[in-house]
C-alpha cells in the first residue's frame, strides 16, 4: 500500500463528499457544507482510511463505490492498495481481523487517551499475503458460508411468519388488504393526527375485518389496562428506590433486563405500580415501531415497577392466557391496529389507555388459547434455532477465514 497525498483545495470542496470512518469498518459521508481548516486531501473508492485516533479501535475501512471522489483532513490517513497483489474483497476481510486491529492498538503512541496511528505505524504492519488465487479462494470459501447463513435465516423468517399465518387462520382473522397505490386521497382533518399515513387510508376505504371463529371482546372487559409512575426530578432515587421498566426494556416478545434503573417510588405507592406475574407490558410508543410492542413479565425482578411509557395489562386468569393475548398484539391483526390507533404529538407516535383497552381479541376457552400459543411458539422456537444456526455458521466462517491467514 502506498499514501495517496491529493491534495484538495478549498475552492475545490463542494466536489468532494466529505467522509468519516466509523468503529465498524464503515464509511459515511459527514453532513458539512463548508470546507475544513488545513490541509484536506481526497480520497477515492477503493482507497483505505483510517482515523489516526480511532483506527486502534476499529475505525479502519475502505471507501465504498457509492461515494468518491471523498475529501479528509490529515487525521484520516489515505492509501492506495496494490490490487495486483491484494484482492479488493480479500483487502476488506483482513481490515476486521482480530489479529490486524491488535497491530493497529500496538502501533497506537503519544499521550494517555489521544494515542494515534501514524501513516508510517500503518504501513510498517505486515500482514500474510497469500497469492491472489488463494485470497480469491478464501474469500470464495468465506462469502458461501455466508450465503447458507442467510438461506437460513430467510428460512427462519419464512417459518415464523407461516406459524403467525395460521395462528390468524385459526382465530378467523383475515391478512389486510392490500392498499392501492394512489399518490393521494381526501381524509378528515380529525384524522391528520394519526402517525401511519398507511392507517388513515386504510381506515377511508378498507377497514379491518373482524375475526368470526370466536367471540371479539375489547381487552378491557378481562383485563385492566394501567399506566405507571411518571418520571421527575421529584422521584429520583432517594429513600425507596425501586426497579422500573423503561421502554428500553421491553422488546417485542421479550424483556431486556441488562440495564434496570431506578426510580423513588414509597411503600404507600407501590401496590399501584408494582408488577405481577403475568402482567402484559406494551410500549405506548415513540415511533411507530414502538406502539404496541409487547411482552410479559414473569416476576425477574422483585418489587419491580413501570414507567408511564409502559402501558400495563393485568388480565383475569380465569379468562385469557397472558401469552395468547400477546400473541394477538403481536400479530399482523394487532399491529394493524394499534398503527392505525397511535396519534402524533410533536413527532412522536403514542396510544393511550382507552385505546389499549378498547382493542378487540378473538377469545377462544382458555384450553384453545394454550393450544393455539403453543402451536405457534413451536414455530416460533423452530425460527429461533434456524437463526442460532445462521449466527454460530457466521462465527466459524470468520474463525476459519482468520486461522487460514494468520494460522490456528
Amino acid at each position: 500500500m502506498t499514501p495517496r497525498l491529493e491534495n484538495v483545495a478549498a475552492s475545490a470542496f463542494k466536489d468532494y463528499a466529505p467522509i468519516t470512518v466509523h468503529l465498524d469498518g464503515e464509511i459515511s459521508v459527514r453532513k458539512r457544507a463548508t470546507p475544513y481548516k488545513g490541509a484536506m486531501f481526497a480520497a477515492h473508492p477503493g482507497d483505505i482510511v483510517f482515523s489516526k485516533i480511532d483506527a486502534r479501535s476499529g475505525a479502519i475501512g475502505v471507501v465504498p463505490s457509492d461515494i468518491g471522489p471523498a475529501v479528509v483532513t490529515p487525521e484520516f490517513p489515505v492509501f492506495m492498495p496494490d490490487l495486483s497483489r491484494l484482492d479488493a474483497t480479500f483487502m476488506r476481510r483482513i481490515l476486521r481481523t482480530g489479529e490486524l486491529l491488535r497491530a493497529l492498538a500496538r502501533k497506537a503512541s503519544g499521550t494517555s487517551g489521544r494515542k494515534r496511528v501514524t501513516p508510517n505505524g500503518f504501513l510498517s504492519i505486515a500482514i500474510p499475503l497469500p497469492p491472489i488465487e488463494e485470497q480469491l479462494a478464501l474469500v470464495a470459501a468465506y462469502d458461501a458460508a455466508l450465503n447458507e447463513a442467510a438461506g437460513l435465516e430467510t428460512s427462519a423468517a419464512k417459518t415464523e411468519a407461516d406459524g403467525l399465518a395460521a395462528f390468524e387462520a385459526a382465530l378467523g382473522l383475515t391478512p389486510p388488504t392490500p392498499l392501492p397505490d394512489v399518490p393521494r386521497f381526501i381524509a378528515k382533518f380529525s384524522d391528520m393526527d394519526r402517525w401511519s399515513h398507511e392507517a388513515v387510508l386504510r381506515q377511508s376505504i378498507a377497514p379491518q375485518a373482524a375475526a368470526t371463529t370466536y367471540p371479539m371482546l375489547p381487552v378491557g372487559t378481562f383485563g385492566k389496562v394501567s399506566y405507571g409512575i411518571q418520571k421527575c426530578p421529584d422521584n429520583r432515587p432517594d429513600l425507596h428506590p425501586r426497579p422500573y421498566l423503561r421502554v428500553a426494556n421491553v422488546q417485542r416478545w421479550r424483556l431486556d433486563l441488562y440495564v434496570i434503573k431506578q426510580i423513588n417510588v414509597p411503600d404507600s405507592e407501590m401496590h399501584r405500580y408494582r408488577l405481577e406475574d403475568g402482567d402484559v407490558l406494551l410500549c405506548e410508543g415513540n415511533s411507530p415501531d414502538l406502539v404496541g410492542r409487547g411482552a410479559i413479565w414473569r416476576s425477574e425482578i422483585a418489587d419491580c415497577v413501570h414507567q408511564n411509557h409502559v402501558l400495563r395489562i393485568r388480565l383475569d386468569p380465569n379468562v385469557a392466557s397472558p401469552e395468547f393475548v400477546l400473541s394477538v398484539i403481536n400479530s399482523l391483526y394487532g399491529q394493524a391496529y394499534f398503527r392505525s390507533k397511535s396519534k402524533r404529538t410533536t413527532n412522536l407516535a403514542s396510544i393511550n389507555s382507552k385505546e389499549v383497552a378498547s382493542f378487540p381479541v378473538p377469545l377462544p376457552s382458555l384450553p384453545e388459547q394454550l393450544t393455539l400459543f403453543a402451536a405457534l411458539s413451536a414455530t416460533r422456537q423452530k425460527a429461533a434455532a434456524l437463526r442460532q444456526q445462521a449466527a454460530a455458521k457466521r462465527a466459524d466462517a470468520w474463525t476459519a477465514f482468520e486461522a487460514a491467514i494468520y494460522g490456528a
